[in-house]
């Protein structure tokens, strides 16, 4: 009864919103495992058991390592998991993108003024914060490009969080168009691709706003191609901004694949 086993097992894992699928192959890749323990008998193979073995999704990652066995990691058990921010600070008055106005920071009820409304002793701070939505390290969602796209509140969270993701070192020294990225599609597939460009080192300065490192309308339409779930970059614009157009916005918004732009930090990931 082989085939009615593996049917239930399927049945269930699906209830659980788990993905059956066939097994891992290489070192690192991340799956759910089913597997099958077989016994023979004078009629045959038999199946005497169908199990589903440490299951993605979840924190939770199968690992095949270099022996063949399997194994599981959790971050949030692991002592050496470390968060790395990856955002500017927003400061009052500081200028993310030329003609868009600076963010306003600065009290709504200040520590003496709440002194009036609460007992001896008793104070509190209410701040206040006025800016566009493009100010600091921020994601774009495809809203912000078309009409009918969804806006950022309307984004799976796992579009945006708990990525697996893939780091692009471009030198310092090339050229400032990305046209090519040099990944594989199996490294891109299902996963957050973030582009190292180093050009966070001129923030606060004019320099950042002068001849940034941009990707091109053929690199976002291979990201696309290869299956990415988030596009990010430490530089002014995911865009050149010599023309009117935008095509890097357009395709990657247009299927649906949120931007990030002025990160900074990403040498450390």
């Amino acid at each position: 009864h082989l085939a009615e086993d593996v049917a239930l097992a399927q049945a269930r894992m699906r209830l659980e919103g788990q993905t059956p699928v066939g097994r891992v192959s290489r070192p690192g890749e991340r799956a759910n495992v089913f597997s099958f323990v077989m016994r023979g008998g004078k009629d045959g193979w038999l199946c005497a058991a169908v199990h589903n073995t440490d299951v993605v999704p979840g924190p939770e990652t199968n690992v095949i390592d270099e022996s063949g066995r399997l194994s599981v990691a959790d971050y949030r058990t692991r002592t050496d998991r470390r968060l790395i921010d990856v955002s500017h600070t927003i400061e009052h008055g500081m200028v993310t993108y030329k003609g868009l106005p600076a963010p306003i920071i600065c009290d709504w009820m200040s520590r003496e003024a709440s002194r009036a409304k609460y007992a001896p002793g008793t104070e509190f701070h209410i701040g206040k914060i006025e800016m566009v939505a493009n100010t600091g390290t921020y994601v774009d969602s495809p809203f912000h490009r078309y009409e009918n796209g969804k806006d950022l509140a309307e984004l799976p969270l796992e579009s945006v969080a708990d990525l697996d993701c893939v780091v692009v070192r471009v030198p310092h020294d090339s050229a400032r168009a990305i046209d090519h990225i040099d990944l594989s599609t199996a490294d891109v597939r299902g996963r957050a691709v973030l582009l190292h460009t180093g050009w966070d080192r001129h923030w606060r300065t004019d320099a950042y706003f002068e001849n940034h490192p941009h990707l091109t309308a053929r690199a976002a339409e291979w990201l696309v191609k290869s299956g990415a779930r988030f596009v990010g970059i430490d530089s002014f614009n995911i865009d050149s901004i010599e023309t009117g157009e935008r095509p890097v916005h357009s395709i990657l918004l247009g299927s649906e694949i949120p931007i990030s732009e002025h990160m900074s930090g990403v040498s450390q990931v």
